[in-house]
């Protein structure tokens, strides 16, 4: 008797009794995997394009599977699609609901098995995936740069241990977040090249007996080199086996993550009234239930509190495979929500930076107020001995006793007498208050990757050429 329900035809001949309810609530995964079905819809097209290319099916079979493929698209792309969590997966919801309707559709799922069906929808996942988070990464760069090119003229001061260090442009401090999510981009290229490879057609394990032309569906998919040749996986096992892909992208997402904590970081700080460097705008700030004065960065916070999500989702999939022995286990359906929170935190976190720095103003006066403690320039009064020939250590050593010397004497480092630094070394002459001057001390900084205004004309420029490409 035949005991397998409608629901579980495709593996239900070896069982004499249908899975519990439990169960089956318990293993679905189509709540969260039918975000794959257009990928999914792709790849079986080109499959039965590939089917029929090897004679398998008809040319008629492969247009009536594909008509029926469209119309499905269409209702999933209208919202009219129904989901049936009794049917698993997204890869049985759609083979059921095309069985329905074209009878051909009972030949789509020769030489292939579920396993490289969502390898390779994952694979067409990723490539798009790291398209948006680029495009997205070029739109928040879009704002920095706009900030920066506005206050190219602003300086504040640069910190090391949070305490002030050396002036700096405000603009070569938003170039430096630049430089950190330009990284990002790049890693989201590898993480899409890794994934350009075709699986369809390594079955389940062993691939098929059948004579399939996995070159043609890799060339149907879009899984080419730079020459349009077609990449195909060159091992069945490892092809349905590997996670690094979702690993590598977690991990290109937790990173970026950390950085845009730390740029979120530096916004919380700056927006304090301890800093005030700048001011969040309204539209990315919220008040307190209690103290009606309160202004709060919270996208900022939120930024940080996100980059640990991030994080979480990537030890998520470390652990989940680090003890899986090839090929598949029931484990890997766990690998795709961690990869699609992480895709959808990251969008999401790249579009709020561009809204904050879109609205962020920038508090001019208040930078030069500070940026103008003499104190911060005593890394150039060193240099100013060493341009005297006194040794590095030494001139270290002598601008530290005359910063305790002002410390001591209650007043500013360029408020100290000829007299008095003279009597800590013998070398400073009459021209060293010119050290103070903050323009000259940042003309002086011409080499690459310093933040002279010559190379930070140089810098600005480069970054509308990345970032207009």
């Amino acid at each position: 008797m035949h005991m397998a329900t409608k629901a579980h035809v495709t593996w239900g001949g070896r069982f004499s009794e249908a899975p519990a309810a439990l169960m089956l609530r318990f293993s679905e995964s189509v709540s969260f995997d039918q975000r794959l079905a257009l990928f999914d819809i792709q790849g079986s097209r080109a499959h039965a394009a590939m089917l029929a290319h090897v004679t398998i099916i008809s040319p008629e079979e492969r247009d009536a599977i594909c008509t029926g493929l469209d119309e499905i698209r269409r209702e999933i792309e209208a919202g009219k699609f129904r989901w049936d969590a009794s049917l698993e997966d997204v890869h049985m919801n759609i083979e059921q609901a095309l069985a329905k309707r074209v009878p051909a559709a009972a030949k789509l799922h020769t030489a292939r098995s579920r396993n490289d069906q969502v390898a390779v929808d994952m694979r067409l996942f990723f490539k798009q995936a790291c398209a948006v988070l680029q495009a997205k990464i070029r739109g928040a760069g879009r704002a920095l740069l706009a900030v920066a090119e506005a206050n190219r003229d602003v300086l504040i001061p640069g910190y090391t241990h949070l305490q002030r260090a050396q002036p700096v442009p405000l603009a070569h401090h938003l170039l430096a977040w630049l430089e950190m999510l330009e990284r990002d981009y790049q890693r989201l290229a590898e993480v899409a090249d890794h994934a350009n490879w075709c699986p369809l057609g390594s079955g389940a394990v062993a691939g098929t007996t059948l004579p399939i032309d996995r070159e043609f569906t890799a060339k149907a998919l879009g899984f080419v080199d730079v020459r349009g040749r077609p990449r195909v996986t060159q091992n069945s096992m490892d092809a349905v086996a590997d996670r690094d892909g979702f690993i590598e992208f977690a991990g290109a997402c937790a990173l970026m993550g950390v950085h845009l904590s730390r740029i979120a970081e530096d916004l919380v700080l700056w927006s304090s009234a301890e800093f005030g460097f700048v001011t969040v705008s309204d539209a990315f700030s919220t008040g307190s239930s209690l103290m009606p004065q309160k202004k709060n960065p919270d996208s900022c916070e939120l930024l940080r509190g996100k980059a640990a999500r991030l994080q979480g989702n990537l030890q998520t999939l470390l652990t989940l495979v680090k003890g899986l022995p090839l090929t598949y286990n029931r484990d890997l359906q766990e690998d795709k929500p961690p990869v699609f929170d992480s895709f959808d935190q990251t969008a999401l976190c790249l579009d709020v930076l561009a809204g904050v720095m879109a609205g962020l103003k920038v508090n001019a006066a208040r930078c030069a107020a500070v940026v103008g403690d003499p104190a911060l320039l005593a890394t150039d009064l060193a240099d100013y001995l060493v341009g005297k020939g006194v040794p590095f250590r030494e001139a270290h050593h002598a601008v530290g006793a005359v910063v305790r010397l002002a410390e001591k004497s209650s007043v500013r480092l360029n408020n100290l007498t000829l007299a008095q630094v003279q009597s800590v070394h013998p070398a400073f002459g009459a021209d060293w208050i010119e050290v103070f001057d903050l323009s000259r001390a940042m003309a002086a900084r011409a080499a690459t990757g310093m933040p002279g205004p010559a190379q930070l004309r140089r810098q600005i420029a480069r970054w509308h050429r990345v970032l207009d490409a």
